[in-house]
């Protein structure tokens, strides 16, 4: 069984955790306020598609930066 360290803040897993935020929301508010908010659920999903096939993400670029800065 594959269980993830969660001992510290890894690039990947921060990317998860701002993923999985941003889905959630984004479908929260296209039940409550506009439909529209599906297309920004749709683009998050698709970027987790191109990472995990190519490696590119370019919020793993702003997190990876942000946090070499606090270190």
């Amino acid at each position: 069984m594959y269980k993830l360290d969660t001992t510290k803040w890894t690039v990947e897993r921060i990317m998860f955790l701002i993923a999985g935020i941003f889905i959630f929301g984004s479908l929260v508010l296209s039940m409550i306020a506009v439909h529209g908010f599906f297309y920004f659920a749709m683009f998050v999903g698709a970027m987790l598609i191109i990472f995990s096939l190519t490696g590119f993400c370019p919020m793993a670029i702003m997190v990876d930066k942000i946090k070499s800065r606090n270190m």
